[in-house]
């Protein structure tokens, strides 16, 4: 029976010992992931109907609904992918929003602008709107990623045609990135993600 008591009383303490260490190393693991946690903030514009609202659905969920809601305003979703947790601001684009666009791109960590790719009629406006906006001096060298959607539709432009068109080759003093898309299909929304992610701040 000592034996056995002692026995028992090591096999005891063993399993203290092996729970704090157990504790300790999901302590340090939780630290570190909390440290390299990444965060950023973005903001979604562009034209009515350019697909914004699909995209930030896209982007959540992996959903798509042909029977969306024009944003009216804005509206605030937060979405964590891996690591990254990205703050999303969707802008509603009728007129009489656009001039809240610049408040909302303040310091964020990209703009991202989107545009119907198969709406010939409003390019010259979609390109107008935009070429305002980032001539903003407080807006200067936030990164911008132009997002051409509905590449689904047959009469969508290709990518050179869009870049032509938005004359995305005469804006200068920032990182420019051009993406062809399609929300309905989730063509391209991984590329799309992945630039998001390398954008990211370190969170302090």
């Amino acid at each position: 029976m000592g034996l056995w008591d002692a026995f028992l009383n090591w096999l005891r303490r063993f399993s203290v010992v092996i729970c704090s260490v157990y504790i300790c190393i999901m302590k340090a693991a939780l630290q570190i992931s909390l440290f390299f946690r990444q965060e950023m903030e973005l903001s979604l514009i562009g034209l009515q109907n350019a697909g914004k609202t699909s995209l930030v659905n896209v982007i959540a969920t992996g959903g798509y609904s042909e029977d969306m809601i024009p944003t009216v305003g804005f509206n605030m979703k937060k979405v964590t992918k891996g690591n990254v947790t990205i703050k999303l601001w969707d802008l509603g684009g009728q007129p009489r929003f656009r001039s809240m666009w610049e408040r909302y791109c303040r310091a964020v960590s990209a703009i991202v602008y989107v545009v119907d790719a198969a709406d010939y009629e409003n390019l010259s406006v979609s390109k107008c709107e935009l070429h305002d906006l980032l001539s903003k001096s407080s807006l200067n060298g936030i990164p911008l990623l132009v997002l051409g959607n509905k590449i689904d539709k047959p009469n969508a432009l290709p990518k050179d045609d869009l870049t032509e068109r938005m004359d995305l080759k005469s804006i200068t003093g920032r990182e420019v990135c051009c993406f062809m898309i399609s929300c309905k299909n989730s063509s391209n929304i991984d590329a799309v993600i992945d630039w998001l992610v390398k954008h990211s701040k370190s969170k302090n």
